[in-house]
């Protein structure tokens, strides 16, 4: 009787990869097992062994995105001055879009997100406490409003950077300049 083949992460990360690619690329419908088994050197046996089925292998490409976006998150030090906790926060939230904008554009992607919509809540939980920290004692719904605000001022920056649109001037070589501006220069104006 012939042994199971194993498959190692070493292969699942590879295909998680590739599958960002392409999804990214061409949603969805552009998701070719096929074509993805290729491109890693495999076959599609292992995909289903690996992952289940194709919308399982999608649900594992979103949470790999979540995953690695939290430990760009995880890494940023709670110190003392929680305003800068929060800039930090927003200059590696642009550190993880730039270091995989295939998992970027998936993350985001509502066409890939069916039925997960609370996988954001563990890293929106990370923006919440620092927002909080840097204003003790707002009410929840005003402090909520404001870690919203903030996730759309640092996404709406990082969507212009990775899809080209920064004016003319700002681009990716002094993006974090432009970014870091940007983002002080609305706490400034706000008071935060």
């Amino acid at each position: 009787m012939a042994r199971p083949r194993q498959y190692d992460d070493a292969l699942r990360r590879r295909l998680l990869n590739h599958a960002s690619e392409q999804l990214s690329a061409a949603g969805p419908p552009g998701l070719s097992l096929r074509t993805l088994a290729a491109a890693c050197e495999t076959t599609t046996a292992a995909i289903y062994t690996l992952f289940g089925s194709r919308d399982q292998l999608l649900d594992a490409v979103v949470a790999e995105g979540f995953a690695r976006f939290q430990g760009h998150l995880d890494v940023v030090a709670r110190t003392a001055d929680a305003r800068a906790d929060l800039l930090a926060l927003g200059l590696a939230y642009r550190a993880s879009a730039l270091a995989d904008p295939h998992f970027y554009r998936v993350m985001f992607s509502s066409d890939l997100r069916a039925g997960s919509d609370n996988i954001s809540e563990p890293t929106f939980g990370i923006l919440l406490d620092a927002v909080a920290r840097a204003h003790p004692g707002l009410a929840p719904a005003p402090l909520r409003a404001e870690a919203l605000r903030l996730w759309a001022l640092v996404h709406g920056l990082v969507s212009l950077e990775l899809y080209g649109l920064l004016p003319e001037g700002d681009t990716s070589e002094n993006g974090a300049q432009v970014f870091r501006e940007t983002l002080l220069a609305d706490a400034a104006r706000s008071g935060r």
